[in-house]
Formats: C-alpha cells, structure tokens, sequence
C-alpha cells in the first residue's frame, strides 16, 4: 500500500533520514521504531506531504505521490494522527467527530461505526474533548482520522502516556481493522512489545537509517531489542 524507496528527508541543511526504504503491505501493519531524535516522526511527515523529500520516491498503491500536497494525498486515502492526542479542545467529543463527518453522504454511519470501535467516546460525547484524557483523546483522535475511510493509517506513537489498558484496547482495534481488509496502518511506536504484536513488519531507524529489519510478532522482541540496544 505505501513503499517510501530510498527516501532523505531533513530540515533547512540538515538532513535527518538517509535512503531510508519502508514498505507497508496492503491491509497490514508496518512498524517502526527507535529512539527519540531516530527520524520517525520525520519520517511520516515526508510520508504524508509535510516535508518535501530530497531524494526517493513515495508510492501509495502503487501511484508516485512524491510531489503531491498532503491535501491530495488525503483525496487518494491516507489520514495521519500525529503524535499528542490532538483534538479541537474548546469543541466537544461529538463535535470532533461531525466536523470530519460533515459533508459525507454516510457521516452518520461512519460516526456510529467509529464509535462502535471506541465505545467508551459514547458516554463522553457531550463533553469537551480538552477536558478528556489522555487515553481518552488518543481514541478520538484515531476514530477522527478513520471517518475519513482512509486506505492508509498513519499513527506516530499512539501508546505515548497511556495507561495499558487503552493500549490494549487501541491494539485489538488496530488488528481488527486490518483484519478485515481495506486498511493498512503504518506505526511509529517505541513500546516494542505493542508494535511487534500488531504489525507483520517492522523497521528499527537510528540516526536516521534502517539498522534493522524483518516480520513482526512476538519472537522478533530480541532482535529488535538488540538493534535498539536497551
């Protein structure tokens, strides 16, 4: 669903990811992970548009979308939630939900179906998302971007600051949405034991290069801990 071939990426002069090479397998999960300051971050946004690249290309189902905006990257079906749990504080949890849906012939359907997925957002649509917590914002968050009926899940560190049972929660909803086809996901995460549980790839970056790479799951902890050296 996404390859990012050989992609450099910085900021001003400075360069931060070095023919860096990262594929997402349709309706699957790629990982990647590392220490702050590896270039992850940087990463998604050369995915997403945010960052021009300064050299490589970045293919979405297999269409060079390397010189689009990230506008028409969303058009073509990626959705992106950047790292913080951000949400329009002073507005509601309903109506961060209804501003995404708004204009959408099925916005209601798509609601109720992201609120199926985040159940816990039903009790608390009344109230201010500025006033939710942590936990709570991230699940908005992600049941914002999935109103977009995106094709391609961007999540740079989803778990960060959240207690383990929204993890847990976030996890099984990341697998069943994959699970039933139409979704890729591409996650940033530095909880090594959530992202090999969730994704079939992952990707270890530091300084900015792939030092390491292979299938997911349980039995990678090991290698991946290595290349990370914790």
């Amino acid at each position: 669903m996404l390859q990012m071939l050989d992609v450099e990426a910085g900021y001003g002069r400075t360069s931060v990811i070095h023919g860096v090479t990262v594929e997402v397998p349709a309706d699957g999960v790629a990982a990647v992970m590392g220490h702050n300051g590896a270039g992850k971050t940087t990463l998604l946004r050369a995915a997403v548009g945010l960052l021009p690249v300064r050299a490589g290309r970045i293919l979405l189902d297999g269409e060079d979308v390397t010189g689009l905006a990230p506008h028409q990257r969303v058009r073509r079906g990626l959705a992106y939630v950047p790292q913080g749990q951000q949400s329009f504080g002073q507005m509601t949890t309903a109506e961060n939900l209804q501003v995404v849906a708004d204009g959408k012939r099925n916005g209601q359907t798509l609601i109720d179906e992201a609120l199926d997925l985040f159940p816990v957002l039903r009790d608390l649509l009344t109230r201010r998302a500025g006033l939710l917590s942590g936990g709570q914002r991230q699940q908005l968050a992600i049941a914002r971007a999935l109103i977009t009926e995106p094709r391609l899940l961007i999540l740079d560190e989803p778990t960060e600051g959240i207690q383990p049972s929204v993890v847990s929660e976030i996890e099984r909803t990341i697998m069943a949405l994959t699970g039933r086809g139409g979704l890729s996901v591409l996650l940033v995460e530095q909880h090594v034991g959530f992202a090999l549980n969730a994704a079939g790839r992952y990707y270890v970056l530091a300084s900015g290069r792939v030092t390491a790479e292979g299938s997911g799951g349980t039995t990678a902890s090991t290698d991946v801990r290595a290349a990370m050296a914790i």
